[in-house]
């Protein structure tokens, strides 16, 4: 029981701000960044799962590591952005492969939230509640900068600085969400939740707080699935979420 609760905690935490971090990347285009990010943190998870330490942990490293790598590759090549993300998370997955014991390839790929401890609660709810606010502090100087950059500098925001919070917001929440859904599910995680709060909503109220909601209560049902069926709780939380923008869409304003 105790171990359900823990998983209760950690998945609604990660699914309630992966939903209203979506609602910001949605608008800007990015949710399948979390993707490609995703699977850059492969050889990272195999890594923890091989040395038993958590795997958000290992995964973390790797997406910045990407993150970086991209960015110093589309300035030496000037190659589109989608074109070097594919290179590098392929190269990702492969060295991931070459090392990572094929028993364990299940977890990596599709995640575990049911076997979180403590300490790795403990250290999800810091890392949730910090991106939160962070989020919710940047938010509406991100949606500027997304209509116009001239208009953010003449109105003074420091531009870089605020991408770069940005980023590492999504770096933290892709790390944590491969705990929950694995290496291959973690843009839906982000971008399904949003899609229906967006489907569903009249403000940027609604827009968030249904984002939230939905990433919330889809990893709620999809752990307590696990806890009665024992099926895997990261598909199943995939799917909730899949159900839920189906619905949206009947009843879309």
């Amino acid at each position: 029981m105790n171990q359900f609760i823990l998983s209760l905690i950690t998945g609604i935490l990660i699914g309630a701000v992966s939903g209203y971090l979506g609602t910001l990347m949605l608008s800007k285009r990015m949710t399948l960044v979390a993707g490609p990010l995703g699977h850059l943190t492969l050889p990272g998870i195999a890594l923890a799962l091989i040395y038993g330490f958590d795997v958000s942990l290992g995964a973390f490293p790797f997406v910045i590591l990407g993150i970086v790598l991209i960015w110093i590759l589309e300035i030496w090549t000037k190659l589109p952005m989608e074109a070097l993300t594919a290179i590098v998370f392929s190269l990702g997955v492969a060295i991931a492969f070459l090392f990572l014991p094929i028993e364990q390839a299940k977890t990596a790929l599709i995640g575990d939230i049911t076997k979180v401890g403590v300490y790795e609660t403990i250290i999800t709810v810091t890392l949730c509640s910090l991106i939160f606010f962070v989020i919710r502090k940047i938010y509406a100087k991100m949606i500027l900068i997304n209509i116009s950059e001239d208009l953010a500098k003449t109105s003074e925001i420091d531009i870089k600085k605020y991408n770069i919070l940005y980023l590492l917001a999504i770096a933290i929440i892709v790390a944590l969400g491969v705990k929950m859904v694995g290496g291959l599910l973690t843009a839906a995680l982000v971008a399904i939740p949003a899609s229906a709060s967006r489907n569903l909503s009249k403000n940027l109220f609604q827009y968030t707080s249904l984002a939230t909601f939905f990433g919330a209560i889809s990893s709620f049902l999809g752990i307590l699935i696990f806890k009665f069926t024992a099926l895997p709780a990261g598909p199943s939380i995939i799917i909730i979420n899949s159900l839920i923008f189906l619905v949206s869409i009947i009843f879309k304003r």
